[in-house]
């Protein structure tokens, strides 16, 4: 029978106090981890932003999950230790865990792929906030770039939802300048006139316009159209001021054609109004 004064007090008290303070060493060990890790990857993403010239949001977005990632770890192993100062051997443990991560991922595939896929989205900064994109069917300014979705606003107002997955090939137009185009026909008879007239304007143009990178020129013939000739004008221009200036070349170039008698064709229709003879028979009334 099992009495009370069989019991090994002094070491039973002596294998606790010594878990007691395993526990208690592992917790202190886990807090000055955890603390300095998030010290030192706070301090690497401060440098990065500094030396890559980053942006504020793009670093703020991969800080919060490195931190995430590491957190997760370093909580993950002080559990097990946990476990294994108190003599529970944590290999079953980690058995289950795979098999519950396995089926979490089979379960999961498309969540992983978008994050994955919005990691390297704001790594390798291929788009960021107010950035002009083309991705797929979407086109329009980038307004928030998330590790599962990435939100465009289109130029009619819709603001569309896109999961990073689905982002295979992505189209900015928003790094560097762009090119300022202009096709604009007139009439076979003021080819030379018209191409003096033109240059005209883009000098005065570009003298007055500061978002002008270069140009614009006239490059001259384009195409032959039916009852136009079709003239060409390219330019560079600052990032997103390619078309204010489009619509400001067409103005002056519309006021200066018209200043000097240049016709601009337009589609014409020709109505065949088919009389009868004066001869024809009248109806005959009974």
């Amino acid at each position: 029978m099992f009495k009370m004064q069989d019991i090994n007090w002094e070491q039973l008290l002596t294998n606790a106090g010594v878990i007691v303070l395993k526990l208690i060493a592992i917790t202190i060990v886990f807090l000055l981890v955890r603390a300095i890790g998030k010290k030192v990857i706070e301090r690497s993403f401060e440098k990065m932003s500094e030396r890559e010239n980053a942006t504020r949001g793009r670093m703020l977005t991969l800080k919060s999950l490195t931190v995430n990632v590491f957190s997760y770890v370093l909580i993950f192993i002080f559990v097990v230790m946990l476990l294994e100062a108190v003599n529970i051997h944590a290999t079953a443990l980690l058995a289950g865990a795979g098999v519950v991560g396995l089926a979490i991922g089979f379960g999961a595939q498309g969540l992983v792929s978008d994050v994955v896929t919005g990691f390297f989205l704001l790594l390798e900064k291929q788009l960021d906030v107010d950035d002009y994109v083309t991705t797929g069917s979407f086109s329009g300014i980038v307004e928030s770039v998330g590790l599962r979705t990435t939100q465009i606003r289109g130029f009619d107002g819709t603001l569309h939802y896109v999961p990073n997955r689905e982002i295979t090939s992505l189209s900015n137009h928003s790094r560097g300048n762009m090119r300022a185009l202009i096709d604009i026909g007139i009439s076979y008879d003021d080819i030379d006139k018209a191409i003096s007239v033109l240059e005209k304007v883009c000098e005065r143009v570009a003298a007055t316009n500061e978002n002008i990178v270069e140009g614009p020129n006239v490059i001259g013939v384009q195409g032959l159209g039916a009852s136009d000739v079709v003239l060409r004008v390219v330019g560079k221009a600052k990032n997103g001021e390619q078309w204010g200036i489009e619509r400001q070349l067409r103005k002056e170039f519309k006021e200066a054609f018209d200043a000097n008698g240049i016709d601009i064709p337009f589609p014409h229709q020709v109505n065949i109004d088919k009389k009868q003879p004066e001869d024809a028979k009248q109806p005959q009334h009974a």
